[in-house]
């Protein structure tokens, strides 16, 4: 090592606040330190305080990663969710987290896109971490994240979709089912043309497709889609909308939005090219955002209880780490088609 590289790692070194330091500051002696830390309740009032004062002082972070090796307990969630500025996923984060925390555990959170293998090397980073438990968006995974989650032989909580075979938990909705009653609850408005646009996620594309093939069975229409090629945006529903009108040959009827973001690009598509809304396009959006109720005009969708959803999915992790077991594995919460204004 050069002896720059040395001196900097001897002044780190020296530097660092060890609980041994604190236990001189506070007069006690460093395994007192650790049982405060650890279990606050066995020591005197005095000595907590007198604990805690120096703490303060020094700065001393306790070694989260060296108490959860000593206690086999890290009192660390993680979380994996596709995207940390979709509303969609980020309100039952923040309910899940707000959950956990008040139940004494803290919740690691990152961003995996939809990409399979950035969701495995994330997983495996954050496995690295000795969580006490994880949660994972949707039931697909690769074979060897689920090799990884298995091995690590925590309690898993998959969510926003739902299978027969969880890695071990699983709280969401049918995303088949959800758009197979689209389409007949569309058809029974008298809808008999129909296209779909779609942002590029597995289950999106499945419910996209669950509706085309219900959607043809009843009224024999083909529903034409224009899949975005990436996430939804306002920008991506008004460029979706020309393609189906220009390259595709839809001229009226129902549209079926992977999610409330491109409903809301095409409402402003179809208004820039003077068609109005319902009467020449009528516009079924996904997920109930804030903004859905207040667009002009008020945008009908799908609802999740993605609240519950966030507190169903805490409480089952919460009963798997106490010893417990879940009243059941598999969670379906189900969905609610919300009429507004624009069918």
């Amino acid at each position: 090592m050069p002896r720059m590289a040395k001196e900097r790692s001897h002044e780190s070194s020296k530097s660092r606040v060890t609980m041994a330091a604190v236990g001189r500051m506070a007069g006690v002696s460093q395994v007192t330190v650790s049982r405060a830390l650890s279990h606050p309740g066995k020591v005197s009032p005095d000595t907590l305080r007198r604990i805690r004062d120096a703490i303060e002082a020094t700065g001393f972070v306790p070694n989260a990663l060296a108490g959860a090796l000593a206690s086999k307990r890290s009192n660390l969630i993680t979380a994996l969710i596709p995207s940390l500025t979709n509303i969609v996923y980020s309100s039952f984060v923040a309910t899940f987290s707000e959950h956990m925390r008040s139940h004494g555990y803290q919740v690691l959170l990152s961003e995996t896109g939809f990409d399979a293998q950035a969701e495995e090397a994330l997983i495996a980073t954050h496995l690295s971490r000795r969580p006490d438990a994880m949660l994972l968006t949707g039931i697909h995974h690769s074979a060897q994240a689920r090799r990884l989650l298995l091995g690590a032989d925590i309690p898993v909580v998959e969510v926003w979709d739902v299978t027969d075979s969880p890695i071990d938990m699983c709280v969401g909705f049918n995303h088949a089912e959800a758009g197979r009653a689209v389409a007949e609850y569309l058809h029974g408005l008298g809808h008999r043309c129909a296209g779909t646009i779609t942002a590029s996620d597995a289950r999106a594309v499945r419910r996209q497709v669950a509706f085309a093939d219900r959607f043809f069975q009843l009224s024999g229409c083909r529903v034409e889609d224009s899949n975005t090629g990436g996430p939804a945006s306002i920008g991506a529903g008004r460029k979706a909308l020309t393609d189906l009108i220009e390259t595709r040959g839809f001229s009226s009827g129902a549209i079926f939005c992977s999610s409330d973001l491109l409903a809301h690009g095409v409402m402003i598509e179809a208004r820039a090219r003077g068609l109005s809304v319902p009467g020449d396009v009528s516009v079924v959006g996904f997920g109930d955002q804030d903004f859905a109720r207040d667009l002009d005009p008020p945008l009908s969708t799908v609802r999740i209880d993605r609240l519950r959803l966030g507190d169903v999915a805490a409480d089952a992790l919460l009963c798997r780490i106490a010893g417990g077991t879940p009243e059941k594995s598999v969670v379906d919460l189900g969905f609610e088609i919300i009429r507004r204004a624009t069918i």
